[in-house]
């Protein structure tokens, strides 16, 4: 391995009075662009001479310097633009003049912002829209590409290195799927409408973390399912957390699997049931009292955690009550008056006290609600929703492939960057001296 040494001298004005700590920090953030800009000139006119010299003694009498090129090309790196007139070759067997350089360290033709300097505006563009995010990083980094760079980079980085990776090493137990709409455009920016946004979030078991293993534009449950089964293990899921949308408990329930309804959803969608079969809500009245009498809405998680081992006689009571509340409910809903309200809550009542059965076999508190998963899923649709509000389809699966890795996988998201930058090896530094000189 060849080691390169460049020498520097550096002379500051020093201010004879009021210099602080932060004006010496401030000093050096400011003056580091341009002192990156003479190193980095050093370092590319080192290896240009290195690389002619190979070229001249590995093929005697072919080649022969040919000046600079008469404009310097630009290139935008993370600490700012470097301009650089690079060096010419004539090869006179085929006639034609090159830059070694562009050879030898593989330098992208006709890109300026070079792949190591977007990821600052590419990162800001998973939490800030595409225009705030280039002045945003303009403003940190001194120099940002435009916001349709930004786009057009996103949708090339996705494209190439966003493939959703396999899951099947990992064992998750519970699976939450949901879905909302979206705006979308097509490519020439007309309106499509209101499409279904969906996902799958996964967890390993009580008390870890749900993460995005999928997003799907317009895609059927069904379509979701075969998807899900390449990616994840999904015969060693143990319970599907969902709100009860059609098509849900068809596709992923299986054999084994049980399903916990968000209670939330439940009460909530209840009463939109009740105005579908023509009550309006101070009809609803006695059917909301019985509603709210049923214990399992008194709960919270919280309450849940604190439940004692011992306390398990007390548990099977409050299931019981739970259960002859929901018949009481079921009871009063005449099928002739509220048929939709009725088929409801009786499916609902079914599949949520999974929660109590997880318990009462000794493995913990699943959540009784998937707010808090929501909640914390809620940056990605905030994002989608109030930034941006209209997409075309591939540019928000793109986006996504990037913002589930920025968000919730850190350790995949360094790796992209990685696949994306093309780092094999690197400049290493090993060694350095300073010292210091009163003039």
């Amino acid at each position: 391995m060849d080691e390169l040494e460049i020498k520097i001298v550096l002379n500051f004005k020093v201010p004879e009075n009021g210099l602080t700590l932060n004006g010496i920090f401030y000093g050096l953030e400011k003056d580091n662009p341009n002192l990156m800009n003479y190193l980095i000139k050093a370092i590319l006119e080192a290896f240009e001479e290195k690389a002619i010299t190979e070229l001249k003694s590995s093929h005697p009498g072919r080649y022969a310097r040919n000046g600079r090129q008469s404009r310097g090309r630009k290139f935008i790196t993370s600490f700012g633009p470097v301009r650089y007139k690079l060096a010419q070759v004539y090869d006179k067997r085929r006639g034609n003049i090159f830059s070694p350089l562009l050879r030898e360290l593989s330098v992208i033709p006709y890109r300026q912002y070079q792949r190591e300097a977007l990821e600052a505006a590419v990162g800001q563009a998973i939490h800030l829209s595409y225009r705030l995010a280039s002045k945003e990083a303009a403003r940190i980094k001194g120099s940002a590409p435009s916001k349709s760079t930004i786009h057009n980079y996103v949708q090339e980085l996705a494209g190439a290195y966003g493939q959703w990776p396999s899951y099947k090493n990992r064992p998750f137990k519970f699976l939450m799927v949901d879905g909302t709409k979206v705006n979308l455009q097509g490519r020439s920016a007309e309106t499509l409408g209101k499409k279904n946004m969906r996902w799958a979030l996964a967890s390993e078991g009580v008390g870890k973390r749900f993460e995005p293993v999928g997003f799907w534009i317009n895609k059927s449950w069904k379509s979701i399912r075969e998807e899900l089964s390449q990616r994840l293990d999904y015969e060693s899921l143990e319970v599907l957390f969902s709100d009860g949308e059609p098509g849900i408990e068809e596709n992923f329930l299986t054999e084994g699997m049980r399903q916990q309804r968000c209670y939330w959803h439940g009460k909530r969608d209840f009463f939109v049931l009740l105005f579908q079969d023509g009550y309006k809500k101070k009809e609803q009245e006695p059917l909301r009292e019985l509603l709210e009498s049923i214990p399992l809405f008194w709960l919270s998680q919280n309450i849940l955690e604190n439940v004692l081992p011992q306390e398990k006689e007390l548990v099977v009571e409050l299931i019981e009550e739970i259960k002859k509340s929901f018949q009481r409910l079921v009871d009063a809903l005449d099928p002739e008056k509220y048929p939709k309200a009725r088929a409801y809550i009786e499916n609902f009542s079914k599949n949520v006290l999974v929660v109590f059965d997880y318990w009462l076999e000794g493995k913990g508190w699943i959540p009784l609600t998937t707010n808090a998963i929501e909640s914390a899923f809620s940056r990605i649709v905030n994002r989608i929703k109030r930034v941006g509000r209209r997409w075309s389809e591939d540019g928000l699966m793109n986006w996504l492939k990037l913002a589930f890795r920025k968000i919730y996988q850190a350790q995949l998201w360094e790796k992209l960057w990685e696949q994306y930058i093309d780092i094999h090896k690197r400049l290493n530094l090993v060694n350095i001296m300073v010292t210091y000189d009163w003039i």
